[in-house]
């Protein structure tokens, strides 16, 4: 049951005329849900469970809608049971340079830089994309002199050739614009922590300026 729990997600200060198709509207791109348990009390708000597939687009989920605002219900969204895990109220939408993807991400060696990403591109709708080549463990979205770019980890080696092989100039679309993506192999460290300042690297590093977790409303 334990495995159960770590993929289900308690959403909470929903609005009392919601409905089960709104729920999967607001939670469907974060991956594959299994199930939705609507609660409809007799005074609100109203609450429900969301069952992933997978833990790790549960947590995603919770970065993702965590203080959300929906139709004026500011949502609360954790595991349900036991709390929120890694993640923490910090982690809400408040900030465009939130740091809400680190503590909750594992970093890998088999990484991709993805240029040519439209401005409004958020680090979900890369998942989303690059996960057509593999599994991918890591994304976030940046910016530097050159436009949006984006930073994506895969799990395993295979994984990442066939990103590069197969993602390299695709369309990229969500639902304010769609590009044609340049993939390649990220070349430094894949290591090093991506800066949440202004500072220059003194390296020949990308300077960022980071936009790692916010969900473009």
């Amino acid at each position: 049951m334990s495995g159960r729990f770590s993929r289900t997600i308690y959403v909470g200060n929903l609005p009392l005329d919601i409905r089960e198709w709104e729920v999967e509207d607001l939670f469907y791109k974060y991956g594959r849900i299994l199930d939705i348990e609507l609660k409809i009390p007799p005074r609100p708000p109203c609450y429900c469970f969301v069952e992933f597939a997978n833990a790790r687009d549960a947590e995603d989920a919770i970065r993702g809608r965590d203080g959300y605002n929906f139709d004026g219900c500011r949502l609360r969204v954790e595991l349900a049971h036991g709390g929120r895990g890694q993640s923490s109220s910090g982690d809400r939408r408040g900030s465009s340079n939130s740091n809400g993807r680190s503590g909750l991400s594992r970093h890998s060696e088999y990484r991709v830089i993805v240029r040519q990403l439209p401005s409004s591109a958020s680090w979900q709708d890369l998942k989303d994309h690059m996960r057509k080549a593999g599994d991918v463990c890591f994304a976030e979205v940046s910016r530097d002199s050159k436009g949006t770019f984006g930073l994506v980890d895969y799990t395993n080696y295979d994984d990442m050739k066939y990103a590069i092989r197969k993602l390299d100039d695709t369309e990229f679309r969500n639902p304010w614009a769609k590009t044609y993506i340049r993939v390649r192999k990220y070349e430094n460290s894949p290591s090093r922590s991506p800066s949440r300042s202004r500072s220059r690297s003194r390296s020949k590093s990308l300077e960022r300026s980071v936009s790692r977790s916010p969900f473009k409303i």
